[in-house]
């Protein structure tokens, strides 16, 4: 397959709003594929160049595809800037600008038109590159890329290196397409993507192995699982009601979620978004290793900094540690954490994601060792519950989970069986979508950020809101060199940004607002922590904002 051909569906895809006919191109598309091209298909597909579960990154930022651009087109800032102001998309852009040189560029027409795996694997050995001299060889390597593409592929190819495809055809509908492009059941699809960790892995399996290959995928050590979600309750009262008058409280941990997996000796930590973190946690490996008695084992937890009095620390300082790839030792010293579990999903070559979660916390207790669990109550009683809330808040913690007695564990789903409940306004996580440098001591940052909901309908990111409050300056001097390398488009003193940097923001009040298109905007706005755990597409959407908002006027 020629990777114009992928290209030139994504164009058919991006111009359409039908679900239907967007599911019935893909299938369609993957029904001719040879098998070997079905996994970086989906992949690519979906804006990203491997699979979530693999280790390989590519490591090339926009300002370095910028440069690339600017030798490859010969245009010039201002030219790509009045690009992007037309069309508001980084592959639209460098597409006109390709256009709009063709004339003046070396390409050789008389090249093999790129094949898909091709593609797939020049970008592997990008993503190969390490050490010395590393950036040079990138931009050497991705030039002589796009250098033999025409405007549509160039495109795309910078979508998908920079993971901002933007069709609106996400994980959802290419489950749709693959079950109907292999005729395997939608629920089973959606399970077996569930313990894969991408859905790119289980087309791969489909085309090889059909229905029966996909029956066999399930919970594996070694290969992280994707969490399941929580939305949230207003009170205990609404947590009991929802849950048919009993739930299942615990502590809710200011601290970053993990997926610690265990085979034999050997034991990987995943964060929340799937990547391998075991090298910054030694001591929690050495605490697994040694107390977690089981052969093999898939358990969850939080892990939480701590203070010299015990209490928990912010959520920012366990960053420190999440961040340390050198030192690490040292690291641990001056920010010790400590691992709490509350789920298990895997034991012994059994899964037990479908057993109630009584039955799991149970069998994750027998084999715990010393290794704390997350403090529990089962109740039916608000009173009891709001008790159990305030002894949460007492001793540090953030809130409590609610969680349905007799659940099963759903990987990847947010539903209602997990509930959270924070006593004061529910902060919302938004992205960082464009900056303007500061004044005063602050003139050297790009330190008042523009804050977006994500248009669930659409998949763009829309503004609601605006702050200069809540980093520090250590804060906004990484966060000035963050946003450097990720800017499209600059207008005077402000700058566009991709949507990468999510933040978890405080507010008094939503309010309806003309000045943003979205109609929302948030009053005396605050960041209160950095989110990297979490993606954009896991962002606050403006569904969420407008609930907020009409809970606001019924309680007025």
């Amino acid at each position: 397959m020629i990777f114009r051909n992928l290209a030139e569906l994504c164009e058919k895809i991006e111009t359409t709003t039908k679900r239907n006919e967007m599911v019935s191109l893909a299938s369609d598309f993957l029904r001719q594929l040879d098998q070997r091209e079905i996994e970086p298909a989906v992949c690519m597909l979906l804006g990203r160049p491997f699979p979530n579960t693999s280790d390989e990154r590519l490591d090339v930022s926009w300002a370095t595809l910028v440069d690339i651009i600017y030798r490859i087109t010969g245009s010039s800032r201002r030219e790509l800037d009045a690009a992007f102001a037309k069309s508001g998309d980084i592959g639209t852009t460098t597409a006109i600008l390709f256009d709009s040189r063709e004339v003046k560029r070396q390409q050789l027409f008389s090249e093999k038109p790129l094949q898909l795996l091709e593609v797939q694997e020049i970008l592997r050995k990008v993503a190969r590159l390490k050490g010395a001299g590393a950036r040079k060889r990138k931009q050497r390597m991705i030039e002589g890329l796009l250098n033999r593409c025409d405007p549509l592929e160039a495109k795309y190819i910078v979508k998908i290196i920079i993971g901002e495809m933007r069709t609106g055809f996400r994980e959802g509908l290419m489950e749709m397409a693959v079950s109907r492009a292999f005729k395997i059941n939608i629920d089973l699809v959606r399970r077996a993507a569930m313990f894969a960790g991408d859905i790119a892995i289980v087309a791969g399996l489909a085309a090889k192995t059909g229905e029966a290959g996909l029956r066999n995928v399930g919970p594996t050590p070694m290969r992280p699982i994707s969490p399941m979600l929580a939305q949230v309750a207003q009170d205990i009262g609404d947590a009991i009601h929802t849950h048919g008058g009993s739930t299942v409280l615990e502590y809710k941990l200011d601290g970053a979620r993990v997926q610690i997996h265990k085979r034999g000796k050997e034991v990987r930590i995943f964060s929340r978004r799937l990547s391998d973190v075991t090298n910054s946690l030694p001591e929690i490996v050495n605490l697994v290793s040694r107390e977690l008695r089981a052969e093999s084992a898939i358990v969850e937890g939080e892990v939480i900094a701590v203070g010299k009095d015990g209490f928990p620390l912010p959520f920012q300082s366990l960053l420190q540690r999440f961040r340390r790839e050198r030192e690490v030792e040292r690291m641990a010293k001056e920010v010790p954490v400590r691992l709490q579990l509350f789920d298990l999903l895997y034991l012994n070559g059994q899964s037990l994601v479908d057993l109630p979660y009584e039955e799991r916390r149970k069998e994750l207790k027998a084999i715990a060792g010393s290794i704390e669990l997350t403090e529990q109550l089962t109740t039916s009683r608000v009173d009891l519950g709001k008790e159990f809330l305030e002894r949460a808040m007492r001793v540090g913690h953030e809130g409590v989970m609610a969680k349905r007695p007799g659940s099963p564990y759903t990987p990847g789903i947010r539903c209602k069986l997990w509930l959270k409940i924070k006593p004061v306004l529910e902060p919302l996580d938004l992205v960082i979508v464009g900056a303007e440098w500061g004044y005063g001591r602050r003139h050297e940052w790009l330190s008042d950020y523009y804050l977006a909901a994500r248009d669930e309908g659409t998949g763009k990111f829309e503004v609601i809101g605006k702050t200069f409050k809540g980093l520090t300056d250590d804060e906004i001097r990484e966060m000035t060199r963050k946003l450097q390398g990720l800017v499209v488009r600059r207008e005077g003193r402000r700058v566009w940004v991709m949507p990468k940097i999510v933040v978890e923001v405080a507010y008094n009040e939503v309010q309806k607002s003309p000045k943003y298109p979205s109609g929302m905007a948030l009053r005396f706005a605050r960041i209160t922590r950095l989110r990297p755990d979490k993606s954009p597409i896991e962002a606050d959407t403006l569904g969420r904002v407008k609930e907020i908002f009409e809970r606001q006027v019924k309680r007025g």
